[in-house]
């Protein structure tokens, strides 16, 4: 039996291993323009939305349910702005805003959209002061609630969490997804390649302008380089017969490849006050002239942790429970990856139904 390494090292293997092989090769590859047709019919984006509010370049979008909403409290879903917001709800039973439509969450999310050179001095204050307040204060008039949930996963869990320091008033209840916060531990590769004394965020975006889409794609793929440069491509080798398989591997492999700039003074300014220097943890991150203090977040939080998150480690985001001044705090720590978190199949199996639950329990029923 061959093995997938000795697959493609017919040196490694034994005679009838060799036959094996272009048998099974020929088979693989007569299933080619099946593969192909697949990848030209994947969608991505399970759920239909409306946009239902534009400002610049973003758009507030509302997900459209064929059932009953069942709370009063409106759901905002807020991505990073590295990628597409779309990896929130990639595929059929691979969507984390799925379940939230189901239980009958007036469910939003933002498109932060795609920044151009005219954008490069969009900043904290425009993001979050602007962009977030503008889109919470547009969902609390179209529902008639005081108040919205938020869900922010990631660098949006990290927007999130200022925006609910600076207007708790506005949230309800905060759920953080691998949603990093303290940068003071720094023996992971990326904070090791943000290192303030290797890393001059200055200069880049001054040669830049925007920090460029490729370098944060390519950055990300060099954090795991045996696992997103060659064994994902055995196991899609090992997987031409696999329709299911093929389906998912091309939605995700259009997500991973959607990528987007950042807008230059925001990226400079998360790069060198968040993860250079700690002020968000610390207290001392400033925003429009107003002190982030997590002290004057009370709401109810969940805060949601991968165990084998190479982006954003557990100890980034578990000190935020102990920052707040919330009485009703709970964590997750679960076993899965940055992205397995949101598309795993054990996760939208038996976290996101939790997750769910932990809501509804705080959420008021529609009269």
């Amino acid at each position: 039996m061959t093995t997938a390494w000795s697959t493609f090292a017919p040196w490694m293997m034994s005679p009838s291993d060799v036959q094996n092989f272009w048998y099974d090769f020929s088979r693989k590859m007569a299933h080619i323009p099946k593969v192909i047709e697949v990848a030209k019919k994947v969608r991505v984006g399970a759920t239909p939305t409306d946009a239902v509010f534009r400002m610049d370049k973003i758009r507030l979008l509302r997900y459209v349910a064929d059932v009953e909403q069942r709370y009063e409290t409106p759901l905002l879903v807020v991505f990073a702005l590295i990628n597409r917001p779309y990896i929130l709800d990639l595929r059929p039973g691979k969507s984390v805003v799925e379940h939230f439509v189901r239980r009958g969450f007036d469910t939003y999310n933002i498109d932060w959209g795609v920044p151009t050179d005219g954008d490069r001095f969009l900043n904290m204050e425009d993001y979050i002061e602007r962009y977030l307040d503008q889109a919470v204060d547009v969902i609390r008039k179209r529902s008639g609630s005081e108040k919205i949930n938020l869900l922010g996963y990631c660098m949006g869990g990290s927007m999130s969490v200022m925006y609910t320091a600076l207007h708790q008033d506005k949230i309800k209840n905060l759920m953080l997804m691998a949603a990093p916060v303290d940068w003071s531990q720094r023996n992971h590769l990326l904070a090791q390649w943000t290192s303030p004394d290797v890393f001059d965020v200055d200069k880049l975006i001054q040669v830049y302008g925007n920090a460029p889409a490729e370098l944060l794609q390519g950055s990300f793929l060099l954090l795991k380089p045996v696992s997103t440069l060659v064994e994902k491509y055995f196991s899609f080798y090992e997987n031409l017969e696999n329709e299911k398989f093929l389906e998912d591997f091309f939605a995700m492999e259009t997500w991973l490849n959607d990528n987007i700039p950042v807008a230059g003074e925001m990226f400079r300014q998360f790069v060198k006050y968040c993860m250079q220097q700690n002020k968000l943890i610390k207290g001392e991150l400033r925003i429009d002239g107003r002190v982030v203090d997590l002290r004057r977040i009370t709401c109810p939080i969940l805060n949601v942790t991968a165990q084998q998150d190479h982006l954003v480690p557990p100890y980034q985001s578990l000190p935020f429970n102990d920052a707040v001044a919330s009485t009703d705090r709970k964590s997750i720590n679960f076993p899965a990856g940055h992205i397995g978190l949101a598309v795993g199949s054990k996760a939208n199996r038996e976290l996101w139904p939790k997750a769910c639950d932990w809501l509804a329990e705080r959420s008021e029923p529609v009269q």
